[in-house]
């Protein structure tokens, strides 16, 4: 039974989060920086792949399970983007103020009924570098565009993203609210539901 997972990111809120998730089964989950980890070279073309090259390229340095998170925003009008990209969607080295602007820009012609959206979360899980079975966890979240920004809870395009079932910005829900309806949420949720009995096949 494995004791240590370590996470492909340095993000203390996603560590904080699977580090509770975890703590039942008293694993401990570490982030990739604790190793001297870099990130990896997201070169695939979809969330799937990529979550894959975050994992097993965290497994492959420290020799542990690795678990990763690949995000991001779908808009229909833009045929799918940004998409893998939107975390750089304005250019590398640019913030979320940045990319909600160019979004902004992108639909700036399009009307309400065609700004469809949803916010897509892929987790993966992997054993070791070479694992040919990963679990691969995958939540949806479903809304449309602002045509400006609403709330000052969240980070990326929450302001953005209007959520139908709360009738407000994702960015002016709680964290509790957010938690129950989000991507990443239904992933999380999804993960823990299967990684229990997983873990057994170690």
């Amino acid at each position: 039974m494995i004791d240590k997972i370590v996470l492909a990111s340095g993000n203390r809120g996603k560590l904080k989060e699977f580090s509770e998730i975890f703590a039942p089964l008293e694993i401990e989950v570490m982030p990739q920086s604790d190793f001297a980890v870099h990130d990896a070279d997201e070169t695939g073309l979809s969330f799937v792949e990529n979550a894959i090259i975050k994992a097993r390229h965290a497994a492959r340095i420290t020799g542990l399970p690795a678990l990763s998170d690949d995000s991001g925003l779908e808009v229909d009008a833009l045929n799918g983007a940004p998409g893998i990209y939107s975390a750089r969607y304005a250019g590398e080295g640019c913030g979320d103020d940045e990319n909600n602007a160019k979004l902004l820009q992108a639909l700036a012609n399009v009307p309400e009924d065609k700004r469809s959206a949803r916010f897509q979360c892929v987790l993966v899980f992997m054993r070791h570098a070479e694992d040919p079975t990963p679990l691969i966890c995958q939540g949806s979240w479903d809304g449309r565009i602002l045509t400006e920004a609403h709330g000052h809870n969240g980070f990326g395009y929450d302001p953005l993203f209007y959520v139908p079932e709360t009738d407000c910005a994702s960015a002016e829900l709680s964290p509790e609210q957010k938690q129950r309806y989000s991507h990443r949420g239904k992933a999380v949720r999804q993960f823990m539901d299967a990684i229990g009995p997983w873990l057994s096949h170690t």
